[in-house]
């Protein structure tokens, strides 16, 4: 598909994303990076005597923060981008927490398309996070890029 006829996968419904992992390990970084080191996330003790959780959850942000790389393959067939840029999102929220050793993949349909000057396309995606086993997903989101076409 080329950037250009993006329009024609409006309403589209794309593959969801491959399995990813969500291990403590990441958790413990991701703390660190954001100077989040809020019990629940990183002391498994603690969350087993204190929360209803039984261990450790994963931050919202890590969770959300993985929509990126856990994107549908369809989005890499698109033909013509130079590089895309997070646009911002709408409406999001999460729903259920994500608990340590839980496998996670994002879900999305392509719900519109806009151009935004010559070269810039902003689409917008409805993205869910399903985790494996269970029913609700831990966030939903609308989520919006900006694809730079190349040489643009």
């Amino acid at each position: 598909m080329k950037i250009e006829n993006l329009r024609e996968w409006e309403g589209r419904e794309l593959t969801p994303s491959a399995w990813f992992d969500v291990d403590q390990a990441r958790i413990n970084a991701f703390a660190d990076c954001t100077v989040d080191h809020q019990f629940i996330h990183v002391d498994p003790e603690r969350v087993a005597r204190e929360t209803p959780f039984g261990s450790t959850i994963a931050h919202g942000f890590l969770t959300l923060s993985l929509s990126v790389h856990l994107e549908s393959p369809e989005m890499s067939e698109i033909e013509g981008v130079g590089f895309v840029i997070n646009y911002g999102l709408d409406k999001l929220r999460f729903i259920n927490p994500v608990p340590v050793g839980s496998r996670v993949r994002v879900h999305s349909t392509l719900t519109e398309v806009r151009e935004r000057g010559p070269g810039r396309v902003v689409i917008r995606l409805e993205k869910s996070m399903e985790i494996e086993g269970q029913e609700k997903p831990a966030w939903v989101a609308q989520q919006l890029f900006m694809l730079i076409s190349e040489g643009a």
